[in-house]
């Protein structure tokens, strides 16, 4: 769907370089968590994904098209929603009547069910929701545009604990094997359960791409047990010990994806993790 080749961007000449000859390749079908420090250029490569902002070298290309040429059968397929907005002071069906014709694909269907599932109505007046309410009806439009590809820079900021569970249950709703949704935030625990491929940036390249499933086959995410005779890859100190990651070893149940840890030991002992992902494909 969107395949990403030898990318770089700065903002400027003279500014520090956010992305060097990264490449990289989003499949449909699925959901990516895209993972990293403030300032590593989360939401810098959304928006050249989106074709809002074009590479100095290298290219992104979307079903075959240059993404830098903003052709109208790429853009109507694609959605962006950005972690700031300001929605304007009108009725949510008028903001749908205005911009729903830009998306062939958009689903009534979908913009009721995403609306039904945050507890709002198709009747609402934007400017008078609160903004937690508005970053809800704009979820529903986003979800309803039914786009292949469908991007969302810290969908869960601004939602309460219910409304995030809420987020999960529609974005889960309205994936299908064709559509592929990219959710940036540095929020794990929101989207921990969600997701179904890891992506992690930092120091302007890809740390990390791995589907979840491949993860949790190959590394154990467990607390270091007292008598622990293992070494693990990676550790920290929690509130109820140390946590750890450790090599799967053959017959060792299946543990739960650790998100937090998983990012952190990516971060901190990145050539690490790398070569036993290395050794594991030999």
């Amino acid at each position: 769907m969107i395949e990403v080749s030898h990318l770089s961007y700065r903002y400027g000449r003279k500014r520090p370089a956010v992305f060097e000859n990264v490449s990289f390749r989003l499949e449909p079908g699925r959901i990516y968590g895209l993972l990293g420090k403030n300032g590593t250029g989360k939401s810098t490569l959304l928006y050249l994904l989106s074709g809002l902002l074009f590479p100095q070298e290298g290219s992104v290309k979307y079903h075959g098209l240059e993404m830098r040429e903003r052709r109208p059968e790429a853009l109507g397929d694609l959605y962006l929603l950005p972690e700031t907005f300001r929605l304007p002071n009108m009725s949510l069906k008028n903001y749908v009547r205005l911009h729903a014709p830009f998306y062939p694909n958009y689903s009534e269907q979908l913009m009721h069910s995403s609306l039904e599932e945050f507890d709002l109505t198709p009747d609402v007046h934007l400017g008078q929701l609160s903004m937690g309410q508005q970053k809800k009806a704009y979820l529903s439009f986003a979800l309803a545009t039914n786009t292949s590809l469908l991007l969302m820079d810290e969908p869960s900021n601004g939602l309460d604990i219910p409304s995030k569970s809420q987020f999960r249950r529609a974005v889960a709703r309205a994936m299908t094997d064709e559509r592929t949704v990219v959710i940036s935030t540095h929020q794990v625990g929101d989207v921990e359960a969600l997701i179904d491929r890891v992506m992690i940036i930092g120091n302007t390249r890809l740390l990390l791409d791995r589907r979840a499933e491949d993860i949790t086959q190959r590394l154990a995410f467990r607390m270091v047990r007292p008598d622990e005779t293992a070494t693990p890859i990676y550790s920290q100190h929690t509130l109820g010990g140390e946590a750890g990651i450790f090599t799967r070893q053959a017959g060792e149940d299946e543990t739960k994806l650790n998100l937090e840890l998983l990012f952190n030991a990516t971060l901190t002992a990145g050539e690490r993790m790398e070569q036993v992902f290395t050794n594991l494909e030999k």
